[in-house]
């Protein structure tokens, strides 16, 4: 097993695997199964093996920088690299082992007079020698520029696929956090609407506790990271200031009812996921009555998953394939999106009718502590 340190320098990787291929070529593939096809070797064969190894791992070491130079290159140009660059390594390799072998390892006149005893088959024979040794040569050539090739593709295959995973994380955090800052624009409008309200009518004292209570809410807003999950007992924390807020205008006319497991508080959720939620449902449900209502907010932990219920007593909405008909508003949309975004079918999200009347939102994620 190559260690992982190893495997993530390129220049370490390759030093291992090219000695160690060629020393395999050298002990296993050359020496050992000739000796076992042709018995007793003359003297110095071994030597001979080593010598001709360290020549063939010299020779693949120029196929290397010619590879690097081409390898981003086109593709019929890397071809055509392959092919010179194996059959010059490989006519190279031929001749070096031939001159040593008939200087060091073979005695010339014993080859003289053994080719003169073959007479005519002598030329047939140098010819067929000369092509079996130089396929020889090219196969070794070939296989060490196709484990290079292969390797440095593996290897470009990698970073662009981490690339891709990069470029899909980063894509996906700056979906979520467009999904989740699209919604304070449009509840900073509300809000600053009711302050200016207040300022004309003179209601200082009014005005000055709901600007007090915006920046506290606004300050928790900032503080959280739309990509980070807080508990449940977190995103109550900034229901009751947003509630706080919306209490200015509507005072005892807006109730909030809360009916949650101590389990359920330490779930993890999404930052700021009821918040407009909640928004929409004091926008279009309580406010829509001039006795205001009741909002409940309920959960429980069943089955390895959190069970989130919002639900208000106004006078609901017409539902059709869980959505609301013609509904323009981005609070669902957008929560829709983030619980996909972060959980994709792992989710769920629904919408039904309160008994006896308003709308109740259902939402189902796993339970994360």
């Amino acid at each position: 097993m190559i260690p992982n340190r190893i495997m993530k320098d390129p220049r370490k990787l390759f030093w291992l695997l090219h000695l160690g291929g060629w020393g395999f070529w050298c002990v296993f593939l050359k020496y050992l199964y000739t000796t076992q096809i042709l018995g007793e070797q003359p003297p110095y064969y071994f030597v001979y093996v080593v010598v001709i190894s360290i020549i063939g791992m010299v020779i693949t070491l120029g196929l290397r920088y010619l590879y690097r130079a081409v390898i981003e290159r086109a593709v019929w140009l890397q071809a055509v690299a392959f092919l010179v660059g194996t059959s010059v390594a490989g006519f190279l390799w031929m001749q070096a082992r031939s001159m040593i072998f008939m200087n060091f390892i073979e005695v010339e006149k014993d080859y003289d007079a053994w080719m003169e005893k073959m007479g005519a088959a002598a030329e047939l024979y140098q010819s067929v020698s000369y092509i079996s040794t130089f396929t020889s040569g090219w196969t070794v050539m070939a296989a060490w520029s196709v484990l290079y090739f292969g390797i440095k593709y593996h290897r470009i295959f990698q970073r662009v696929s981490e690339s891709a995973l990069k470029s899909a994380a980063m894509a996906h955090e700056a979906q979520l956090k467009m999904l989740r800052y699209q919604l304070n624009p449009h509840f900073l409008f509300n809000t600053l609407n009711a302050i200016s309200t207040l300022v004309l009518e003179r209601e200082t004292e009014l005005a000055n506790r709901m600007v007090n209570k915006l920046s506290r809410f606004l300050r928790f807003s900032l503080d959280n990271d739309p990509m980070q999950k807080v508990s449940l007992a977190e995103e109550m924390e900034a229901i009751g200031l947003y509630l706080d807020i919306e209490k200015v205008r509507f005072e005892e006319r807006l109730q909030l009812l809360e009916d949650i497991e101590p389990e359920a508080r330490r779930a993890l959720i999404p930052s700021l996921l009821l918040q407009p939620l909640v928004e929409n449902a004091i926008k279009y449900g309580i406010a829509q009555r001039e006795e205001g209502g009741s909002l409940s907010i309920s959960a429980r932990v069943f089955g390895g998953e959190l069970l989130l219920e919002l639900a208000d007593d106004g006078p609901g909405a017409e539902i059709e394939n869980n959505a609301i008909p013609g509904a323009c508003g981005v609070g669902l949309r957008n929560t829709r999106e983030r619980l996909w975004e972060l959980y994709g079918d792992r989710h769920g999200f629904r919408l039904g009718q309160a008994d006896p009347h308003g709308l109740t939102i259902s939402i189902r994620i796993p339970y994360e502590t």
